[in-house]
């Protein structure tokens, strides 16, 4: 193989990690850090654009209060950016 080639394989690699791969493991790491964060009494939004407040918590589901009842739901629907978005609006 060519030395030329073998650069440019290992340079499109590393292009690919820095603009693709490393992006969403550090998206995906704070949004751990968010819902292990989060607590009862927390006003949030979810990514279906649902509004409420959490009222229980377990491991993997929470509860939220909505205007229209309680909602049981997985803690992976809970919007980052919305519900960071609400809590600066305070």
């Amino acid at each position: 193989m060519n030395s030329t080639l073998v650069i440019q394989i290992l340079l499109m690699i590393a292009i690919f990690y820095f603009l693709m791969i490393r992006p969403n493991q550090q998206r995906a790491k704070k949004e751990k850090a968010f819902e292990a964060a989060l607590k009862i009494g927390d006003k949030i939004i979810t990514k279906a654009g649902i509004h409420g407040k959490i009222a229980e918590l377990s491991e993997t589901t929470v509860v939220i209060e909505t205007m229209a009842g309680k909602i049981k739901m997985e803690k992976s629907a809970i919007s980052l950016e919305m519900s960071a978005k609400l809590a600066e609006k305070k």
